[in-house]
């Protein structure tokens, strides 16, 4: 059966905006990615390798810290290239980047809004000898391991979190809803069309009920968006703490807040040392945790970060509906909301 002009058109459109799992092809190739047989052989390659680089830098540099970091860094990696690769989320990736991108030029207005509380709390960390004792002596290994167990706690609680917002969004799908979201899409003329026609005997909540590898889309789109605006805010902090430690805080400060005779000082770059770079690196990592949590808890902070992003995906969710109200009205429909489930 040949393909309409809006089908040949609409699965492209999903795929530019970070939606493939919309697109049911996407969909199957992504499943078939996760069976057992596909995955646990390559799980296995990458543990072998990666014990293996763990192995060979504690071999070189004498230090077992080093196994650790190597060990979640490789693991990382890899499950992120599997990811973008065979489970066919590159458009998601490559989507909430440009979309982060292009909105730069409103950093300056999320730093001015979530910045001055976090700053004034955190300041008072930074020059507190403590935590220069802590962070500004660990080992570059532990200090890197530290990194990654604040990112791994903030996609966790981001995990936890976001799907009570996609399961917002899909909550309230009406026919204005619908035409509002399929306008400039490739569909928007037969979305009218089959709205002004039928629309009391479509099931547009059923339409609009996301599961399965489409709801998980939703939810990495969320992830990746927000992980970009907490890192954005995270090397600002690290920027600030960066040029206040050069201004105020010279070596001698510097060697005694950290218990040592010196600091490691960075050549011809004034007050800059390695144990100042580590104290910001090591609070610029707990702003972004403690950003991470204050946007999904606090309701001033999500309105302000978090409802742009929202409209994206609601919109995502009427043009799925109208989407499928189509396929069902041409009899086409052999994937529709029975697919999504799996």
């Amino acid at each position: 059966m040949r393909r309409r002009r809006w089908e040949q058109e609409i699965e492209p459109w999903f795929v530019r905006h970070g939606l493939p799992y919309f697109v049911p092809e996407e969909r199957e190739r992504a499943r078939r990615s996760l069976r057992p047989r596909t995955t646990v052989p390559l799980m296995a390659l990458v543990a072998l390798a990666a014990v293996a680089a763990a192995w060979a830098l504690t071999e070189l540099t004498g230090q077992a810290s080093f196994a650790p970091a190597t060990l979640t860094l490789i693991a990382v990696l890899a499950a992120l290239l599997y990811a973008v690769t065979a489970l066919r989320a590159r458009p998601i990736l490559v989507w909430a980047l440009r979309r982060t991108r292009g909105s730069l030029r409103q950093l300056l207005q999320m730093v001015t809004r979530a910045l001055p509380l976090l700053l004034l709390f955190i300041t008072f960390l930074f020059i507190n000898a403590e935590v220069w004792q802590l962070s500004a002596t660990l080992d570059g290994s532990v200090l890197w391991l530290t990194l990654l167990l604040f990112g791994a706690i903030a996609v966790g609680f981001l995990l936890v979190r976001l799907p009570e917002e996609v399961d917002k969004v899909d909550d309230f799908i009406d026919v204005d809803l619908v035409r509002r979201a399929t306008r400039a899409t490739p569909i928007e003329e037969p979305v009218r069309a089959i709205l002004d026609e039928r629309a009391d005997e479509l099931p547009l909540q059923r339409y609009g009920d996301v599961q399965g590898y489409e709801r998980w889309n939703l939810i990495l789109v969320l992830l990746v968006t927000q992980a970009a605006q907490v890192l954005l805010l995270a090397l600002a902090v690290l920027g600030f703490f960066v040029l206040f430690g050069a201004i105020v805080m010279d070596p001698e400060v510097q060697a005694a807040w950290t218990g040592e005779q010196d600091v490691e000082e960075l050549r011809n770059l004034g007050n800059l040392s390695v144990e100042l770079l580590q104290v910001s690196v090591f609070l610029a990592a707990f702003s972004g945790l403690y950003f991470a949590v204050a946007v999904m808890t606090d309701e001033t902070y999500k309105e302000q970060f978090f409802s742009e992003v929202l409209h994206e995906l609601e919109r995502a969710v009427g043009v799925r509906a109208g989407y499928l109200a189509l396929r069902d009205a041409d009899g086409s429909g052999r994937e529709t909301t029975a697919d999504t489930a799996g």
